[in-house]
Formats: structure tokens, C-alpha cells, sequence
């Protein structure tokens, strides 16, 4: 399994919580350090839609000039964006098996697809 996150995030901390007390292994992706690839971006468009990939309701989107966030209106161009401004993808981001499976952190969801 694989976290998909930045560190300083509280979402993600939660969600790193949750998997700790629940004894579940996971490998950590910080993708300020590390990046993202358009491949992986695509891939998680084409699982939860690039609407939801990318967080309009965080401060790096929020910076943007009225025109600016306009503009960032289509895969394609969200693509481009995120890739340059990691901290704007919504997280945390979960893998199982090399497959998108969870956006974001719910204690619900996360019982319902993970807990064994």
C-alpha cells in the first residue's frame, strides 16, 4: 500500500494515524519531495475525475489570481498545474496493489476499503 501526501498536512496525518492504530503497512510518497508524474496524475483522474484530484479549496489554488484559476479548467491543463504545484492535489491519496483506491481521509471509507 502506498500514502500518497505531504507531511505537514493534517489530513495526512490523520490518515497516517488511522493506518498505524489499524497495523497496517504503507509506504509513503511525499510528492513535494519526490513529485508526481502526469502518468500517475491521469491514472487518478481516470479513477476519482481530475475535478476532484485537485484541491480548489486549499491555499496554493487560493493564491491564484481570479484568471489564473480560470484557466486551470481541464485535465490537461490541471495536469500541467499539479505537477508544478504539488500541494495543490488533494490528499492523501491511497494505493492498494498499484491502484487508486481513496481520496482524501474519512474514518468511514477508510474501514470500509482497508480494515481486515
Amino acid at each position: 500500500m502506498k500514502l500518497y501526501g505531504i507531511p505537514n498536512c493534517n489530513t495526512v496525518k490523520k490518515a497516517q494515524d488511522w493506518l498505524k492504530a489499524n497495523y497496517i503497512d504503507y509506504e509513503f510518497h511525499d510528492f513535494k519531495k519526490k513529485g508526481v508524474s502526469a502518468e500517475k496524475l491521469t491514472e487518478w483522474f481516470d479513477t476519482f475525475g481530475w475535478e476532484k484530484v485537485i484541491n480548489k479549496n486549499g491555499l496554493t489554488f487560493k493564491k491564484l489570481s481570479k484568471e489564473e484559476q480560470a484557466n486551470v479548467n481541464s485535465a490537461d491543463k490541471v495536469i500541467t498545474y499539479l505537477m508544478q504545484n504539488t500541494s495543490a492535489i488533494k490528499r492523501p491519496i491511497v494505493e492498494q496493489n498499484g491502484k487508486a483506491i481513496l481520496l482524501g481521509f474519512s474514518e468511514d471509507a477508510y474501514q470500509e476499503k482497508l480494515a481486515i
